[in-house]
């Protein structure tokens, strides 16, 4: 591309960004429901349209309990029956397919769906806890929570999931404070129905507390166990937060990530490596009276013009396919501009950012999702699988914080040899830095530990490479295999999770509590055992492109599009799919 096309593309980009920030509050359509039933079969998705696999996930029928005795006949009905039943959501944002009940013929399979199980929320003053059924919306909680005089301390940036599915999968804001970031932890009773007897009516209800020996698996199962009924969630009195982004140099990450968790209550670190650049979130709760009424409404979350979400995929598209690092690069430098000059969302009077620092009410602060609550045809969260619009990896990898220093050393080692190579991390949030402490659960952190989250282009055809296919993999593969991190439960390409039973150090107590819960493996199915147990899929063609597979014949990438297999630039273990006019390599590494 010549210096002036591309200069006029930059700039339709740029002004169609800026469009959109003044149009937002143009109401966008809400998600459609993922799982689509008609007379003869339900099908589930996820909100990005696709799993990980790109293969469909079906059952012969589906049941939608408003009470907990329904949900109770639900699983009865499964066990009875011998069928493989999975609790779905209304939202179903989990990248693995977890929520998909088997992988032979639907008529064996069974989806028991929350979206209607939403009705229950007790307040217990007294005590400072909330019971919420199932299928409440996080939302829907936190505001009726801080109604009550109460705050709810711990939630994920991402308000669309259900309490029953964020504490399922480990979901977690950011803190080293308290009890942490992680829901779960915060997590002090819960019910579970579970498969039973025929004298006991093939289910049975589960009461758990703290001093359960089952509680430390059912808080973060994966929806293995059974089906979740209600949580009880500590809460605190209201609060507010006072909110500072710092953009600055990237020089001393590698010793500052520390300090920084233990001087904020809420802090993170959002690091852009293409851009040399690290902005530090000063985060801490204010007294109630501090001055201030502010709200966060993530820039990524918001209703985006339809129009703008397709013409950045068709640019960032036409990038991939002409190899444009240079493109890339332009347009992650104007999208940080962006979001320095709004605060990356914060609005200090509920409609626009006029300076720091950002006070408000935690309910207003802690969470954010607004693209799913219109209605309007002319906007949509970016990412609906109904318009040309998103379509991402998210990987995220969950490191002890001892060891974190030397993966950031890495990283820039990486990223020295080429800075154009995270342009387009850097295009979508960087590398999202968090915080969530030691945990009591058995497929929580056994120690207090650093989450990293970065996104990056998916092609539309799952044979396409993408460029700097090798870096990220590089990238990946370092984080999980040198460094041991572990997978995020909810997201991940599935080489992401291979041996992570060895990452556990309560591994095998979880794998007890599933088998004495549900010994007939009615909530188990392959795609769940290969994220539980870290099985790699048989290789075939292609397979490393979506991190099916870790190559190791050219064959596993694309060598008719002149991606091989090779080894990797810093982490020289990796086995990567790189870019490369020499056709006289040899065919395996």
């Amino acid at each position: 591309m010549d210096s002036c096309s591309f200069s006029f593309t930059f700039g339709i980009w740029w002004l169609l960004a800026v469009t959109n920030h003044m149009i937002q509050s143009i109401e966008g359509r809400s998600p459609e429901s993922p799982l689509q039933c008609n007379q003869t079969l339900c099908t589930l998705h996820n909100s990005y349209g696709k799993w990980g696999d790109r293969k469909d996930c079906y059952a012969l029928n589906a049941t939608y309990p408003t009470t907990e005795e329904e949900l109770l006949a639900a699983v009865s009905f499964a066990v009875k029956n011998n069928l493989k039943a999975k609790v779905v959501t209304r939202f179903s944002h989990t990248i693995p397919k977890l929520a998909c009940p088997a992988d032979r013929a639907a008529q064996s399979s069974f989806f028991i769906s929350t979206e209607r199980y939403n009705r229950q929320i007790q307040i217990d003053a007294a005590n400072s806890v909330v019971t919420v059924v199932a299928g409440v919306g996080l939302r829907q909680l936190i505001d009726a929570v801080e109604a009550a005089g109460f705050s709810l301390v711990a939630s994920p940036y991402w308000e669309g999931v259900t309490i029953g599915g964020l504490i399922s999968t480990g979901a977690h804001g950011s803190s080293w404070w308290g009890k942490g970031g992680a829901v779960h932890d915060h997590v002090v009773g819960l019910s579970i129905v579970v498969p039973a007897s025929q004298s006991e009516g093939y289910a049975k209800i589960l009461r758990m507390e703290a001093y359960d020996p089952l509680f430390k698996a059912a808080k973060l199962s994966l929806g293995v166990l059974g089906a979740i009924s209600k949580v009880n969630l500590r809460i605190e009195p209201s609060f507010k937060r006072s909110i500072t982004y710092n953009f600055t140099s990237d020089v001393g990450l590698e010793d500052l990530y520390g300090e920084h968790a233990k001087k904020y209550e809420f802090a993170d670190i959002t690091w852009y490596p293409s851009q040399h650049t690290a902005v530090y979130r000063y985060d801490s709760r204010v007294p109630l009276n501090t001055s201030g009424n502010a709200v966060f409404d993530f820039i990524g979350f918001q209703a985006t013009s339809t129009l703008v979400s397709e013409a950045v995929r068709a640019t960032e598209t036409m990038f991939e396919k002409s190899k444009n690092m240079r493109g890339k690069c332009v347009t992650a430098e104007g999208t940080i501009a962006f979001k320095k000059a709004t605060a990356n969302g914060l609005k200090n009077n509920g409609i626009i950012f006029t300076g720091y620092p950002v006070i408000g009410h935690q309910n207003k602060m802690q969470t954010s999702g607004s693209c799913l609550t219109s209605s309007s045809i002319l906007s949509s969260c970016a990412w609906d699988p109904r318009i040309k619009g998103l379509f991402f990896y998210e990987s995220t990898a969950i490191f002890p914080a001892s060891i974190f220093r030397n993966f950031i050393l890495d990283v820039k080692k990486l990223r020295d040899q080429n800075p154009e190579y995270f342009c387009g991390v850097d295009n979508y949030n960087g590398i999202l830095i968090r915080y969530i402490k030691a945990s009591d659960a058995y497929l929580g952190q056994s120690q207090d530990s650093i989450v990293i989250d970065f996104n990056y282009y998916r092609a539309n055809d799952a044979l396409t490479p993408r460029l700097n296919q090798d870096i990220l993999e590089e990238l990946e593969q370092m984080a999980f295999f040198k460094y041991g991190a572990k997978p995020h439960w909810a997201k991940n390409r599935i080489i992401a999770f291979l041996g992570v039973d060895k990452k556990y150090p309560n591994y095998n107590k979880f794998i007890g509590a599933k088998k004495q819960l549900d010994p007939q493996n009615v909530f188990s199915s392959n795609w769940s055992d290969e994220i539980l147990f870290g099985k790699e899929s048989e290789k075939s063609d292609g397979c490393a492109l979506e991190g099916l597979c870790i190559c190791s014949e050219h064959r596993h990438c694309s060598p008719q599009n002149n991606y091989y297999c090779s080894q990797g630039l810093v982490y020289k273990d990796a086995r990567v799919c790189r870019f490369s006019n020499n056709s006289s390599l040899p065919f395996s590494v």
